[in-house]
This record gives structure tokens, sequence and C-alpha cells, in this order.
């Protein structure tokens, strides 16, 4: 892997980039104030000199006395000061009259002095000569200017100590951050490395090492999740395994069945009664493999979300009266009594047709699973919750251990009467789930009651309209 393109390197940098930003940040809104501020300060130090030299130079008027007293306040004072005169015309001309350091022309054309006996008040600001900075104020006074001005060396020398030492402290600053960015980099990045790790074995279909990551962050979020889902992958993979086996033994049984009495009915010669024997044995097994084959293809629909419904008002009354006059003729073959109460208050928002696939699985499930003479009891009603379809019967019941598995795919108890492929109690579930509804299991000897449970419909059913596809 290109060690540029890692995540460590990039939270590295961009820590090492945040400093450097905040650096920078607190350099220009210290370093140009701090030297605004230390010469603003030397310019009132300065005007506040201004006043008292004025104050000596009108009481020394004369010119060799002048220089002397601005030799003296000069020193004094640690700045140097120059007297102007000009004329009142245009345009005005300084001529230097008086200096604490040595009189000449190389203050005859100052600006701040020159603005000042412009504009008759006092001036200030900072000059370059020969090099050199200086802050200057200039106060007129009678015909005269007062120019006192004075070297920001020393405060430059002040903002460049600064300077320097912020540049260090900001270069410590920032060698520190990426350090502790490199290392907390190179933490995240081991545990982002765990995350791929653990997505290619789960990628690769190995399920059986568990995804931890304790951390109380996004991260340790993220691994939680990585390891839902890979728990998840692992059942759906076991339910796979578990459907492809169940499925071809499913439908391998009734193709060798059907196999077997074909090779017999072409090799051998047999009577009439056992051809027509072998032939509703086929047929058996052909009804077998067509319910099998609907099985599977709701099954898929369902997992890929493809099964659609029609939500509309049923009457389950009605549902269970005609399920019951569709299974008659099966019950009484079975030796199975068939009774039916049903209810004008039991109106479900739901699938007519689905609604009877349901039925048609619980009744038939209850045939087949109890013994001769078993009373079946198909039920409709209200609650205040929605409205129910119940199938009771008075068989043995179903085992405590199976019934939290009954629901599942290809479950079978290990009861003799068990018969059949296990998948109608497992699509039954998932179409009321799909519906909105629910189903529910109630079973002790003597007594088990599979209950359809859908949301009420506040339309009556005979003025039912689909309302609204899934």
């Amino acid at each position: 892997m290109n060690r540029f393109r890692t995540v460590g390197l990039k939270l590295t940098l961009a820590l090492a980039g945040l400093v450097a930003g905040a650096l920078a940040i607190v350099y220009l809104a210290v370093v140009p104030s701090l030297k605004d501020r230390l010469i603003d300060g030397r310019l009132d130090q300065l005007e506040d000199a201004a006043q008292p030299v004025i104050g000596s130079i009108v009481v020394n008027p004369d010119g060799y006395r002048l220089d002397g007293t601005l030799a003296a306040e000069g020193q004094q004072r640690g700045v140097r000061l120059t007297v102007f005169e000009y004329l009142d015309q245009e345009p005005i001309t300084l001529i230097p009259i008086g200096d604490s350091r040595e009189l000449g022309s190389a203050l005859a054309d100052d600006a701040v002095a020159q603005a000042a006996a412009e504009r008759g008040e006092t001036e200030r600001g900072v000059v370059e000569r020969g090099g050199t900075q200086y802050a200057e104020v200039a106060q007129p006074f009678g015909d005269r200017v007062l120019l006192v001005s004075d070297s920001t060396e020393d405060t430059l020398d002040t903002v460049a100590l600064v300077e320097r030492r912020l540049l260090l402290a900001g270069l410590v600053a920032l060698a520190a951050a990426g350090l502790a960015g490199f290392g907390l980099a190179r933490i995240f990045a081991r545990r982002i490395k765990r995350l791929e790790r653990a997505a290619h074995r789960i990628e690769a279909g190995h399920f059986d090492e568990p995804v931890v990551d304790p951390a109380a962050d996004e991260l340790g979020e993220l691994a939680a999740a990585f390891d839902d889902m890979r728990k998840r992958l692992a059942a759906l993979e076991r339910a796979r395994r578990e459907f492809i086996a169940n499925a071809s033994h499913e439908l391998r049984t009734p193709i060798f069945a059907l196999g077997g009495h074909l090779e017999l009915l072409t090799d051998e010669e047999v009577d009439e009664p056992t051809r027509r024997e072998f032939l509703e044995e086929m047929r058996l097994q052909v009804e077998r493999l067509t319910k099998l084959a609907t099985d599977l293809l709701d099954l898929s629909r369902l997992d890929a979300g493809r099964l659609r419904v029609e939500l509309a008002p049923v009457d389950l009354g009605e549902i269970a009266g005609s399920l019951v006059g569709e299974f008659s003729g099966r019950g009484r073959e079975s030796g199975h009594a068939l009774t039916v109460d049903g209810s004008t208050d039991a109106v479900a928002l739901a699938d007519d047709e689905r609604v009877r696939q349901i039925g048609r699985i619980l009744l038939e499930n209850a045939i087949v699973h109890t013994p001769v003479g078993t009373e079946v009891r198909i039920a409709a009603g209200g609650t205040a919750a929605g409205v129910e379809l119940r199938v009771e019967d008075s068989g043995p019941g179903i085992a405590p251990e199976d019934q939290g598995h009954v629901f599942e795919r290809f479950y079978r108890t290990d009861s003799r009467l068990a018969a059949g492929s296990g998948l109608g109690l497992a699509i039954a579930s998932e179409l009321a789930s799909v519906m909105g509804g629910e189903i529910e299991l109630e079973s002790r000897p003597g007594r088990t009651v599979f209950t359809l449970r859908l949301p009420r419909s506040q339309v009556p059913a005979d003025e039912r309209e689909p309302a609204l596809a899934r």
C-alpha cells in the first residue's frame, strides 16, 4: 500500500495542518497588532514630551540658548528634538533653526513636520531616514514647529524577539502535534486495518471469528455493526445450506418415486388394479412436486421482497366458512370433524387470497398432524387490538421443545404424524408479517391453536376496494 495514501498519514497531516493554521492565525493576530501597539505607545510618549519642551523653548527663545535647551531636553528624554521656522505663505517651507543633536538640512523636508505646519495641528507618524525607521510627533506653536523623533529600533527588536519566540514555540507545538497525531493515527489505522481484515474474512465466507473493538466511539460502533452483519450473514449462510439440502431432499423423494413407478410400468407387466394404483401414486407425487415448487417460489419472492399483496377489507368470517366448505371432503376422507364459528365483526385490512392461503396452510397442518377422529375448528372474531382467524384442534399437541421452531423453514417434528416439506407454516408466518399481522401458537395436549392476527379494517367488507399494494 502506498504510505502516502494511508489513513494514518492523512490524519497526521490533517492535524499538523490544523495546528499550523492555528499558529498562523495567532501570528497574524498577535505580531502586527503588537507592532502597532508598541509604535502607538511610543508616539504617545513623544507627544507627551512635546508640550514641556515647547514650554522650555518659549522661556528661552534665543537661538544660542535654543540649541542648549533642545540638547538638554533631548538628552533628558532620550529623543531628538528639532525646531523649524516657517513663513505663512504658499507653499510653506520649513527652515530648521535648532536641533538637539546636529543642526543640518537632513530634516528640512520631514513629512510629519511639513504636515503639522500645513494643517496647524499636531501630526504623528513613522518615517524612514537612512534605512532606519523613526517615530515622529510634530506640534506647531506660533510660527514654529517642534519635531520630536526617536528610532523604532528598540520597538522593532522587541517585535522581532516575539516573532522568533512565537515561531520557535510554533515549531515545537507543530512537532509535538505531528508526533501525537502520528501516534494516534497509527492506533486508529490499526483499528481500521482490523476492520478491513474482518471485512475480507466475511467476504470470503468465514463467519466464525467475531469482530471486536471495545472502544466506545464511532469505530467501536462500526465494529459492532460489522459483528451484527457477520452474525446475520452466518445465519443466512446456514439457512441457505439447510435450504438447499432440504429442498434437494424434498425434490429428490417424489422424483425418485415417479421414476420408480414409471420404470415398473414400463419394464414389467402389471395388472390393471396395480397400474391404477401406480398412476394414483404418481398423481399424488406430481401434486407434491407442484405444491413444493409453489412453496419455494413464494419463499423466493418473500426473500426478494417481490411478493405483492393488495390490502383491502376482508371478512374473516366469510373466509372461515369458505375454507370449511373447501376442506369438507378432505376432512371426511381423513376422519376429521370440521366446524366453523364465524363473526360479523371480523373485517381485516388484508389481502383476501393470501389470508385464504394462510387458512389453507393452518387447516391442512391440523388435519395432517392430528390422528383420525380429531375435531378441527376454524373461527373468526374481533379483539380490541384487531381481528383474528383461529384454527384449533383437539390433537395431542406440539411438544414444548418444538413450539419455538414450527415457523422455521423445513422444520418438522419427530412425530409419527409429521409430513410435508416443512415450508407451510414458515410461508404462513411471513405472509402474515407482509400484511402487518402475525401468527401465534398455543399448544398443550388435547388443544392446539394457531391464531392469525391482522389489523382491523375501518371499511365494511361489502365496500372493499384495494387500498394499498405491498
